[in-house]
């Protein structure tokens, strides 16, 4: 339910009707997000921040690859992202230590067989 919402949402930014091509930013936003802050899943917090980056995708589509342009006597640069989004990514980011990231395991993650559910009753 929450990937619909954020398609609408992004649709709605963009004024874009199709819904893959929207989905496909998503996808590269979120995988993107995950990748600057080394984790595995993406936190409910940084949801906004990824269809923030997938508005800025759609946004910058035709001038991949570009630093900067200038057309007309004016002058436009392209930044990789805006400092706010990544003051909100870097609030999340996780530190590698020796190459390995250490994400903090969740009751949700944990698969607890009925043995040790048990076990720890009583």
């Amino acid at each position: 339910m929450a990937r619909q919402d954020d398609v609408a949402k992004v649709k709605a930014l963009t004024g874009e009707a199709d819904d893959a091509l929207i989905e496909l930013l998503l996808d590269e936003a979120e995988e993107d997000a995950l990748s600057y802050t080394n984790r595995t899943r993406l936190p409910d917090a940084l949801r906004r921040t990824v269809r923030q980056i997938a508005v800025i995708a759609y946004n910058r589509r035709g001038t991949e690859g570009e630093s900067g342009r200038s057309e007309g006597g004016e002058s436009y640069s392209f930044e990789t992202l805006p400092e706010s989004v990544y003051s909100v990514l870097n609030k999340f980011r996780l530190a590698r230590i020796g190459g390995i990231t250490h994400e903090a395991k969740t009751e949700q993650d944990t698969d607890v067989s009925p043995q040790e559910a048990d076990d720890s009753q009583g």
